[in-house]
């Protein structure tokens, strides 16, 4: 794998983070309020030229020979530059693509990487891509996991979109599927889909979950949080500087 991009796919690998050249907006453009208190008084705020209200009261005979009637406030514009930056600047950059895991090559089943040393706390959103059959971690915009996945069938799909976790159970056994053990399973939708601890092997599929290795889902459902939201697509890439969601 050369260094401007990264696969985080499994057999087809069509899921990519592409960061070259990439620049991060890394904070909002900030403005200083001003109270009514501090405000300066109208006259300091807007130049008067007394000699153009002296001759234009003259003409109209209204008013006296120094003090308007009524003062017009400023016409303010916006910079084109200031918009353009502002257009740039992320809606929440918390959200943002700071950092990529540094992998080397596709990711194979049964493989996993995690590293969230020196990383803040922030939101946690994972993505799985059904193409590439990877999921990965973001937490506060910073990969700090990916592993390859199992996934549904044509006849059991994987479904599509965000779904928040909806709740969480750590020994978790399948009734449905002949009591399959499905440890640190963390669920998104009401008919029981959900990412969960499975053995990971290249020709296995699940019924519609997203299963990862143990050790893997173990260290997800340590963090993760009622509420948090999974995405999941179909071939969507990527880049550094992109949000997530």
């Amino acid at each position: 794998m050369n260094s401007m991009t990264k696969w985080i796919g499994g057999a087809t690998a069509a899921l990519v983070l592409a960061f070259g050249g990439a620049t991060l907006a890394s904070g909002f453009m900030s403005e200083d309020t001003v109270t009514d208190a501090e405000a300066p008084p109208l006259e300091d705020a807007i130049p008067v030229d007394e000699d153009a209200v002296a001759q234009a009261n003259a003409q109209t005979g209204t008013g006296d020979s120094t003090t308007p009637e009524f003062v017009s406030e400023p016409v303010i514009q916006e910079i084109p530059e200031k918009k353009a930056q502002e257009a740039k600047t992320p809606k929440d950059e918390a959200f943002v693509i700071k950092r990529i895991l540094p992998i080397d090559g596709p990711i194979k089943y049964g493989e996993w990487h995690w590293d969230d040393e020196g990383i803040a706390d922030g939101p946690l959103v994972m993505t799985v891509d059904l193409q590439a059959r990877v999921i990965s971690v973001f937490q506060g915009g910073y990969e700090i996991g990916a592993a390859a996945v199992l996934l549904g069938t044509d006849k059991h799909p994987t479904p599509l979109g965000t779904f928040p976790i909806r709740y969480k159970m750590r020994h978790n056994v399948s009734e449905k599927y002949n009591n399959a053990p499905m440890p640190y399973s963390m669920f998104l939708t009401t008919d029981g889909i959900a990412l969960h601890g499975s053995e990971v092997e290249n020709g296995f599929a699940s019924h519609g979950c997203v299963g990862m290795p143990d050790d893997f889902a173990a260290k997800i459902f340590a963090i993760a949080k009622k509420g948090d939201k999974v995405i999941i697509t179909d071939g969507k890439r990527i880049g550094m500087g992109d949000s997530i969601i």
